[in-house]
């Protein structure tokens, strides 16, 4: 079997990826199941492997791959390959990575239209088996911390508190709205950097998540709200968002620092927080918005940008763990050689994917010349 990564670092997907999909150290261990390992010149540079580094863990180097793509079984991938890419590749090939299918309905179909076998990373489920798998959860982790570091160098103060000769420095308040997985690193970052923690997620049950931290909850009576099968936040109603909004407004005008990290998967994500809120915030606060290049969950934050409004620093630069981008690497990269490794036939050198298997019924999009997932054909019919 003979995978194939690219070098993702020119910015074809409107920024500089600096992640890899593929470590020292799954390289290692593919090439040791007998996978042929090739990697385009370059690819490991941004996250702090060189080529020689790749080399030594047995991969090939190429400078060229367009010259084996059709030669190729496997492309493993970060963001979604470009058409003059995967159209390159034979048949029946696998594509794998961050295909971000909900709002690449022509791309999808592409992939399906040249009979290409394609596992959108995203769309790997949250259950015991998969975990090893859920590169989601294993970016989103890396996003809390940023989001806090981030943060804390954009405040005009320090978040723990400090005893000085000069008086005494209280601690500074963030306030974290969302409790996944990113969430909760946004809490216990912000909590070892001697922050006040307050945060608040519309499932209740994590409350007791939250207070293992060392943070406060913030309860809001919204009525029926709950979470997905895989572990998201359900969608609130207008009412209901209009409730959070009002009872968080004195949590947020109280704070330092406030984090939004609520995402809707396939969906457009909720405003948490308007410019009438911001504006209710003390100059010189800060606020992270995680959704912003998909929507936004503040108002007036801007996609890959950092913006003033009224004073208040608002964060919407997005790629939040390209910042670790070695860290981000070795742990997508594990999570691609996991799933890689889970379907293996080693004695038929193939890639095995069983129409029937829970994880590949979730996370296999096209196969066979269709697009085999359901909720997303339903999702592009709804979007006609």
């Amino acid at each position: 079997m003979k995978v194939l990564v690219l070098n993702e670092g020119s910015g074809q997907q409107n920024h500089a990826e600096k992640r890899c999909a593929v470590s020292q150290d799954s390289v290692k261990r593919m090439v040791k199941r007998g996978i042929t390992v090739r990697i385009e010149q370059g690819a490991g540079i941004l996250a702090g492997y060189s080529d020689k580094i790749f080399t030594e863990a047995g991969a090939q180097i190429v400078e060229t791959p367009g010259l084996v793509l059709a030669d190729t079984d496997a492309l493993l991938c970060v963001n979604r390959p470009a058409p003059e890419v995967f159209l390159k590749l034979k048949p029946r090939s696998l594509v794998v990575g961050y295909i971000d299918p909900f709002f690449q309905k022509a791309l999808v179909e592409e992939l399906a239209k040249h009979q290409l076998t394609t596992i959108s990373m995203e769309m790997i489920p949250r259950s015991s088996r998969a975990q090893k798998m859920d590169a989601l959860s294993s970016q989103a982790s890396l996003a809390g911390y940023v989001m806090v570091m981030l943060a804390a160098t954009h405040f005009p103060g320090i978040l723990p508190m400090m005893m000085t000769p000069s008086g005494t420095i209280k601690p500074a308040k963030v306030f974290i709205i969302g409790a996944g997985v990113a969430g909760l690193q946004a809490i216990a970052t912000a909590r070892r950097l001697g922050a006040s923690v307050l945060a608040y997620d519309t499932r209740a049950v994590v409350a007791e998540q939250v207070e293992s931290l060392g943070a406060r909850f913030l309860k809001i009576d919204l009525g029926e709200t709950g979470q997905t099968k895989d572990g998201y936040a359900q969608a609130l109603s207008d009412t209901q968002k209009q409730q959070q909004q009002a009872a968080q407004q004195d949590a947020i005008a109280d704070a330092d620092i406030v984090i939004t990290t609520a995402q809707l998967f396939g969906r457009k994500p909720p405003v948490l927080i308007s410019k009438d809120t911001l504006a209710l915030m003390r100059t010189g606060s800060v606020v992270v918005d995680m959704a912003a290049l998909s929507g936004g969950n503040v108002e007036g934050s801007e996609p890959g940008k950092v913006v003033q409004i009224n004073g208040v620093t608002v964060i919407g630069t997005g790629h939040w763990s390209q910042a670790v981008a070695r860290d981000a690497t070795d742990m997508y990269a594990s999570n691609l050689f996991n799933l890689i490794d889970e379907f293996y036939d080693e004695q038929g050198q193939k890639v095995l994917l069983p129409s029937d298997d829970e994880i590949l019924k979730a996370s296999m999009i096209t196969k066979d010349g269709a697009i085999t997932d359901q909720m997303l054909v339903n999702a592009y019919q709804e979007a006609q």
